[in-house]
């Protein structure tokens, strides 16, 4: 099968083609082996984890997948398919966003013939980390920002999110907060109530954080990047930095607004002990006018498995 948009061409093994090149990705990474510029890594999604490959200025490499255990639901703008263990994928160039989603733990060889490992699993993966320490300095868990991903991924996926959006919303639902490494550690871990001047300062985290995104210089980022700059507006006008109303804001942003609020309300806090779920979904109606009526929709929708 071949999707015309995004470049990419399905091999069944049941259906091998000469001169394939190997390739993989995942969450846990391995550089296998690379030479003249081509790199074979090695990739372990957990079940339920997603992945995604984009395009990118300049990019025109082959790239590939090889399924090694495992399913991987492969979503593109002509439906999904899953792939087996023995299935490949691989594109020069990719022109557009792919997502995929593990259906059950699973492992794969992504092969690129133009190097990608550091600025892969480096750069992003560096941003993560210091993104989950800044949250549990602020009183989260570790789990927080997975949380927050996950949740904004399954609202995106049902409210028919294109591939590009659903990469932008991966990225940016996850490093919500990374603005926060330039909040002072007096306010960011401050267990009570801010100040008026503590929460101006405070409230910059989101501008802060679009500025760092941009600042790698990497597409994915830089676009996400608006996502984390936006997600403390509202709906009705009441949120920061801009106080932007209706669909004036990203709709990936409106996403993670909601999901970002669920989650507030719900975690345990230093200060504050966690709002049971139906506590929480009760709060979250009688907030409802402050967040985009579709986003709420669906985040109702699927109330049975937030």
């Amino acid at each position: 099968m071949e999707d015309s948009t995004s470049g990419l061409i399905f091999r069944s093994k049941d259906n091998p083609v000469e001169k394939v090149t190997l390739s993989d990705i995942g969450l846990q990474l391995k550089l296998v082996s690379s030479g003249d510029g081509t790199e074979i890594i090695h990739h372990r999604l957990t079940a339920g984890s997603r992945w995604g490959l984009s395009p990118a200025d300049g990019w025109e490499a082959l790239e590939f997948i090889y399924i090694l255990t495992g399913s991987l639901i492969w979503q593109s703008s002509q439906g999904k398919r899953t792939l087996q263990v023995g299935d490949s994928i691989s594109a020069q160039p990719i022109k557009t966003e792919a997502i995929f989603i593990a259906q059950t733990d699973c492992e794969f060889i992504y092969v690129s013939s133009q190097p990608v490992f550091y600025h892969y699993s480096q750069n992003a993966q560096e941003l993560m980390k210091l993104t989950i320490d800044i949250e549990e300095k602020d009183g989260y868990t570790a789990d927080h920002c997975h949380n927050i991903m996950n949740l904004s991924m399954l609202l995106g996926e049902h409210m028919g999110l294109s591939s590009n959006q659903l990469v932008d919303l991966n990225f940016g639902s996850f490093l919500h907060d990374i603005g926060k490494i330039m909040v002072p550690d007096n306010i960011l871990g401050k267990p009570g109530k801010f100040t008026n001047e503590e929460f101006e300062i405070m409230k910059k985290h989101t501008t802060l954080g679009r500025k760092i995104l941009y600042d790698t210089g990497l597409s994915n980022l830089k676009t996400a990047g608006i996502i984390v700059e936006q997600h403390h507006e509202r709906f009705d006008g009441s949120g920061y930095p801009y106080q932007l109303k209706g669909n004036d804001t990203n709709i990936c942003s409106a996403i993670v607004a909601v999901v970002d609020s669920y989650d507030a309300i719900t975690a345990k806090r230093v200060y504050k002990e966690a709002v049971p779920k139906e506590d929480a979904l009760l709060e979250m109606e009688r907030s409802r006018h402050k967040y985009h009526p579709d986003v709420m929709a669906v985040f109702f929708q699927l109330a049975d498995q937030l």
